[in-house]
């Protein structure tokens, strides 16, 4: 009889004997970060597939899952689970798309049906209305099946029917930092006896200026609560954060360090800002561009360049903050079926979203930060499938694009067209720097870039 909790799973050695054994969850356990005992395993084991019927989630979460195609989990789930599971804190650091909704949904709701029902026992704060809108996706029919219910909460959208919901009381609220004070301040709703705190994306809440609505959230909730914290990166400011909410947390890093998949295709088109429309316009016409995400610095610049878009012919339509959320879902949901072919967007869309069939994303605007380009690009070349990733660089946004390339640590491949301008290249790989005679590399002399 194995205890509750336990995982069986068979290791293969070199000579290919398996071995059954019982892995105990309060016991080290080997991890696929590194070569500690709760690291990788040798390299004459082979890697462990767990299933979520090895987790000690209610079963009930087993047939939803199931039917969803989800039998396996992803890394930061079979880190997290268990350590939500036993009320711990939990700081993730993770990347968009590793799967941090079941990550923390599955053990959270667990808990939660095995104690008597409460009103708003479990509070979910995400930084956008699109992935608040994904998460109680994800939410809803698991906590149905265990007799729970969610609400989702998020600005753009009516207040009567969030309103009504709140007041009555739901086992979990979903939402967005600035809609829930409206509601917190309108006394719409209490969390007296909620237990359960999960900050998704914190980072991105912090880049949007969510920071001080967050702690004003903070201080209408109790003090003795779970709280499970996740954040794609780890700047000062969310670890000052995540010290202030939590106690004593379990941290766990998968893919702490993101980098695009082998499958985007990446290049640099270098160009005059004066001629970014026209380009734009030359690469969507070309047959391989199926469906393309256009990412643009300001809102104002988006409804400008989706309009001229427009007039080209193309069915393009805009997304970003300024929109309702009637006319943000419609976009997304043309965007989806095929209505359009182009969405152009402001880097409210470049977290959260999961897409399928994206064949190219654009940077019209060079990212400012390396994250912000890996998350971009993420959006295509989704589920294994191929796609393409074109930045424009025009020659005042050198500093940009070497700050980009040295935290890839390569160089974009340059594409070779009639409009390249020059451009100053400032990163050169380790692998392509002279040696100098004491075996260091040598000061770097700029070079003016049309094409690499």
């Amino acid at each position: 009889m194995e205890p509750r909790g336990s995982a069986r799973c068979t290791i293969y050695t070199k000579e290919d004997w398996p071995l059954t054994c019982v892995l105990f969850p309060s016991l080290p356990v080997f991890s696929r970060q590194d070569n500690t005992l709760s690291g990788k395993p040798p390299a004459n084991e082979r890697e462990i597939t767990m299933l979520f019927d090895d987790f000690s989630i209610d079963p009930r979460f087993l047939k939803v899952l199931k039917a969803q195609g989800i039998v396996e989990p992803t890394p930061v789930q079979e880190q997290a689970i268990p350590i939500a599971l036993e009320g711990k804190d939990l700081l993730g650091v993770a990347q968009t798309g590793t799967g941090k909704t079941l990550a923390f949904a599955l053990p959270a709701l667990t808990l939660l049906a095995g104690l008597p029902r409460t009103k708003n026992a479990m509070l979910i704060l995400t930084p956008t209305r699109e992935l608040a809108i994904q998460v109680h996706a994800v939410i809803e029919p698991l906590a149905k099946c265990v007799g729970l219910n969610a609400v989702c909460v998020y600005g753009g959208a009516g207040m009567d029917k969030q309103t009504t919901a709140l007041r009555q009381g739901r086992t979990v609220v979903v939402a967005t930092p600035g809609r829930l004070l409206d509601h917190l301040g309108r006394g719409n709703v209490r969390f007296d006896q909620l237990s359960i705190l999960v900050l998704d994306e914190a980072d991105r809440m912090l880049d949007m200026g969510f920071l001080p609505d967050i702690r004003r959230i903070i201080d209408k909730l109790p003090k003795d609560r779970q709280t499970l914290f996740f954040s794609a990166t780890f700047p000062q400011e969310i670890a000052r954060l995540a010290n202030d909410m939590q106690r004593s947390p379990q941290r766990i890093e998968v893919g702490s360090i993101a980098m695009p998949v082998d499958t985007v295709r990446q290049q640099v088109y270098t160009v005059n800002a004066t001629s970014k429309i026209e380009l734009l316009t030359k690469i969507l016409r070309e047959p391989a561009v199926t469906s393309a995400l256009v990412f643009i610095r300001t809102k104002h610049r988006t409804d400008r360049v989706a309009k001229a878009l427009h007039k080209e012919g193309f069915k393009a339509q805009a997304i970003h903050g300024d929109r309702s959320q009637n006319q943000r879902q419609q976009a997304l949901d043309g965007f989806r079926q095929g209505r359009y072919t182009v969405l152009v967007a402001t880097d409210v869309a470049a977290r959260g979203l999961d897409i399928q069939g994206i064949s190219h994303v654009i940077n019209f605007d060079i990212p400012k930060a390396p994250d912000e380009y890996i998350h971009r690009i993420g959006r295509t070349a989704r589920a294994s499938a191929k796609g393409d990733a074109i930045t424009f660089v025009s020659p005042e946004e050198f500093m940009a694009l070497k700050i980009i390339e040295n935290a890839l640590g390569k160089n974009l491949p340059r594409a070779e067209w009639e409009g390249a301008v020059p451009v100053v290249s400032l990163f050169t790989p380790e692998s392509e720097r002279p040696k100098t005679a004491n075996g260091g590399g040598s000061r770097r002399r700029h070079s003016l870039l049309r094409r690499r």
